[in-house]
């Protein structure tokens, strides 16, 4: 396997396809959460401009609890009431917010931050987490790289199951 980050494709479609590509080969033959989740940050933080953190929170029952990740540290814990992971979590519906300001309960865990998605890692009826990223550039994330980071979190979900 090599851990070669795709090469950034002008078109947008195109290079979620490569990152699905390169998820798969990363996560083939190994069903371990915690290295799958790492690899995956680490791909995903390397190959998409704009960014400033990538990662997981899992779910532990309870409350989401940082997982791996790229960027700066984390908050730790995020309870399912609070900001948008939580609200990812809570709904189990991508959450794709263009001014991170513009939302009440939002957590600043990095002030840089001004846009964020996240989707929710969901098996079946069982919560997992999420897979978060945040950008310092309002409105950075479009639709298509809202469905781009849906497939990317899906192959995580799979590769556990």
């Amino acid at each position: 396997m090599s851990s070669d980050v795709p090469t950034i494709s002008a078109d947008p479609a195109e290079q979620y396809a490569d990152l699905a590509d390169a998820a798969r080969a990363l996560v083939a033959g190994e069903s371990d959460l915690v290295a799958n989740a790492a690899n995956l940050s680490a791909l995903v933080y390397h190959a998409l401009l704009q960014v400033n953190w990538v990662g997981f929170y899992f779910f532990d029952g309870t409350e989401l609890v940082v997982g791996p990740f790229q960027g700066q540290p984390a908050c730790v814990r995020i309870p399912l009431d609070r900001g948008v992971c939580g609200a990812a979590a809570r709904t189990r519906a991508t959450q794709r917010v263009a001014d991170v300001h513009a939302v009440p309960d939002h957590i600043a865990c990095d002030a840089a931050s001004r846009s964020e998605v996240v989707v929710p890692l969901v098996r079946g009826d069982e919560l997992i987490g999420v897979f978060d990223l945040d950008s310092p550039v309002t409105d950075r994330f479009s639709e298509i790289d809202q469905h781009g980071l849906e497939s990317i979190g899906q192959i995580l979900v799979e590769s556990i199951s």
